[in-house]
């Protein structure tokens, strides 16, 4: 299985490719990424620099231009898919319906991945993909068990890449209509979750309160770690108690599935991440490039520690294992 791993700077990629990733995925510093952050992401030169440093190293680059194009504006994505081609990426990662198509169209010879961010979890709608648009990979949402995603493999002639560590979104990736209510910007069009623009922290009453455009996401007590104001991972209070409606703030960790995963057929592993420094990216990198080696030898697979990695310093195996079934 192939390890596919985050790069939000070209210091990361860097970082991931030293550390012994297969592939590593990043954007372009614009809405046409799902991870459209400030101090993130490529332009068009640090892209082709990029690039030729992977390839010098036996490693591809898949570039995320992932997001829904907007009306009248879609020149920028257009623009976006004619660079990474140009500029040499391995494969070109999306989502919307209009820039498979033009992307197929303009670039033949282009491998094509569906993103996550498409929702395509049964075979059916990645058949879609692979004959309208010559898709040669889907990434699977994070909604699918193993015998889902073993089922999807069997019936489909398209690669399959899944998620085993990072963050988890239970917006349908990225569909969030609660963000873009709040603040005004949509995660699925303009690359942004929760931006940092419409996070403020307080202190009340003893308490540090974190809010999001306006609404009061969770609030800490003193020496409780003070987690980013997400709404999904929004603390709601009624007068009985408190909890977490729709998700902890914990992260994926699947090392322990990989294989099952491997069984199911897939053929790659992704790991989430563009926000995240290099630390984060060399020591989770290290650590699951050390479990696909002994997956690979007949070794009995140790699962690292990657507690200190992830959000809230707690995981989770997600929907591989859905215990509420």
């Amino acid at each position: 299985m192939e390890l596919i791993c985050p790069a939000g700077t070209p210091a990361s990629l860097e970082a991931a490719v030293e550390a012994g990733a297969d592939a590593v995925y990043c954007g372009f510093r614009d809405e046409t990424n799902a991870r459209n952050f400030p101090g993130l992401n490529f332009s068009r030169e640090e892209l082709k620099k990029g690039i030729a440093f992977a390839h010098r190293h036996g490693v591809k680059v898949l570039v995320a231009i992932n997001t829904f194009a907007r009306a009248g504006s879609f020149g920028l994505w257009q623009a976006a898919i004619d660079a990474a081609a140009a500029a040499g990426a391995d494969a070109l990662i999306l989502a919307d319906l209009a820039t498979l198509d033009y992307a197929a169209r303009r670039h033949p010879a282009q491998r094509l991945h569906v993103s996550v961010q498409a929702g395509a979890a049964n075979p059916d709608a990645i058949r879609f993909y692979a004959e309208s648009f010559g898709a040669r990979r889907v990434v699977l949402p994070r909604v699918l068990n193993v015998m889902e995603i073993a089922s999807i493999a069997r019936e489909s002639a398209c690669e399959t890449e899944v998620f085993v560590f990072g963050g988890l979104c239970v917006m349908e990736e990225g569909r969030c209509s609660l963000s873009s209510y709040a603040t005004g910007q949509s995660p699925n069009m303009n690359g942004v979750c929760s931006p940092a623009s419409h996070v403020a922290y307080a202190e009340r009453d003893g308490r540090i309160t974190s809010t999001l455009g306006g609404f009061t996401i969770n609030s800490f007590g003193k020496g409780e770690p003070a987690g980013y104001p997400t709404l999904c991972k929004g603390r709601f209070a009624s007068p009985k108690s408190s909890g977490y409606l729709f998700e902890e703030p914990v992260s994926l960790d699947a090392a322990v599935m990989l294989p099952a995963l491997r069984e199911a057929g897939v053929t790659a592993l992704k790991i989430e991440g563009r926000q995240r420094g290099r630390a984060y990216i060399a020591g989770v990198v290290r650590s699951f490039r050390g479990i696909l080696a002994a997956l690979d030898e007949g070794r009995q697979v140790q699962t690292p520690g990657l507690a200190a990695m992830a959000e809230g310093q707690a995981s989770t195996v997600g929907a591989y294992r859905k215990g509420w079934r």
